[in-house]
């Protein structure tokens, strides 16, 4: 296929992409890792704020690189198994059940990843001496994909610890998430047996972003000891976690298409 088919079907946006994205990275940890005076504070929040700015630019071109690849497919309609996955997820109820499923699902994950911080035992005002609301990133220092974090002060008791690993995590298993919900509903009958596949990968999925974070959600439920005790253990298995979740999450739907190929439902499937 040629470079303008790539182009017109999004890959060429989403090969771009992921590549900013690991290029934006490698570059922070070789400019943050420098030595920090009182001087350069200002240039490195700088430096961080720019680094939002980039990821987010590359985040929105491959969400756009996506959806002309899923439209290409259908238009095309050259009836492969991607194909088939763009078709039974192109109408109305599907954009509305993946839509939920990747709001719901995305917040749940910032509750157990530590995305989303809730302490109702702690005054952030009096505890961190901080201005509630407000906002501030912090541009050093840590492992490649841990910084710049943002730390946002909503409430009293509720905030936010952005990292940008985690963020990309978050977005990349929500999507896959609910694109297999989307799917399931409306192979449901076909697919009943497979549908325990994606139930684990969403599982483990939870517990793909920064292990030592979560602590902060477990804390208000077990015990300081209970809770660094499953932090570290987490901690443990955080590579087989992210191994396992994310290619169970991309070939759920390729085995959800087959089953549908094979029984003859693609023909019957709004598309």
């Amino acid at each position: 296929m040629s470079k303008d088919d790539a182009g017109r079907d999004g890959r060429l946006l989403i090969t771009l992409g992921f590549a900013s994205i690991g290029i934006l990275f490698l570059i922070y940890a070789r400019l943050g890792g420098t030595v920090i005076t009182p001087d350069a504070i200002t240039a490195i929040k700088r430096l961080g704020v720019a680094f939002y700015i980039m990821l987010l630019v590359a985040l929105g071109a491959i969400a756009y690189g996506m959806y002309q690849y899923h439209k290409q497919k259908i238009l095309k309609n050259e009836g492969g198994l991607m194909t088939i996955v763009a078709s039974i997820t192109w109408n109305a109820k599907s954009r509305k059940v993946f839509l939920i499923t990747f709001v719901s699902y995305g917040i749940f994950f910032a509750l157990t990843s530590g995305i989303l911080v809730y302490q109702p035992d702690v005054i952030f005002s009096k505890h961190y001496d901080v201005i509630v609301p407000s906002a501030h990133i912090t541009p050093c220092c840590g492992e490649i994909g841990y910084v710049p974090k943002i730390i946002v002060y909503i409430t009293e008791h509720v905030g936010l610890q952005i990292i940008p690993i985690n963020l990309i995590l978050q977005i990349i298993v929500s999507y896959l998430v609910g694109l297999n919900m989307s799917i399931a509903v409306n192979a449901f009958s076909i697919l009943k047996k497979n549908t325990g596949i994606g139930g684990i990968a969403a599982i483990t999925g939870l517990f793909i972003a920064c292990p030592t974070c979560a602590g902060t959600f477990l804390s208000l439920f077990v015990s300081a000891t209970g809770a660094i005790a499953f932090t570290l253990a987490i901690t443990q298995i955080q590579t087989v976690l992210i191994a396992v979740t994310i290619p169970l999450l991309i070939i759920t739907p390729i085995i959800m298409a087959r089953k549908i190929r094979n029984s003859g439902w693609s023909c019957k499937i709004e598309s």
